[in-house]
């Protein structure tokens, strides 16, 4: 699911165009560091590793989201839809403020993806839940 870009991010964004040409570039240089999320050193490798574990929140409940909306009749599969789409809405607006506290620091990314990953978590939870008792 796209993510609008939080406004905690918008300076880090900012400095990386600066720093490097091209985002082929960043992504380029953030492959070839291997960042060892058990031991990350520096914020930005936390804010990395962050954005890592929460793509992989992300990934697991649209995995979860596409098994269940076949599985529903048309009228539920409606629902469902307006409901997942008021969840992101939620998700988004509680984890910027959650991330509000730490704005314009460099732990701000981590706090909000963070947040992102937790709240993901949960809500993959509740519709493997609705996944389990739809059988």
């Amino acid at each position: 699911m796209k993510l609008p870009i939080p406004q905690c991010l918008i300076p880090i964004l900012a400095c990386t165009t600066l720093l490097f040409p091209t985002v082929t570039t960043a992504k380029a240089i953030f492959l070839a560091q291997n960042i060892n999320c058990n031991n990350a050193q520096t914020q930005l490798e936390i804010n990395r590793c962050s954005q890592l574990s929460y793509q992989n929140a992300d990934k697991k409940l649209n995995q979860v989201y596409k098994r269940l909306l076949p599985k529903l009749q048309r009228p539920r599969q409606q629902k469902l839809i307006a409901a997942q789409q008021a969840w992101i809405k939620f998700r988004d607006s509680s984890c910027e403020f959650e991330s509000s506290a730490y704005e314009g620091g460099s732990i701000a990314p981590s706090v909000y993806l963070s947040c992102l990953e937790k709240v993901t978590k949960q809500r993959t939870q509740q519709l493997q839940e609705y996944l389990q008792a739809d059988r």
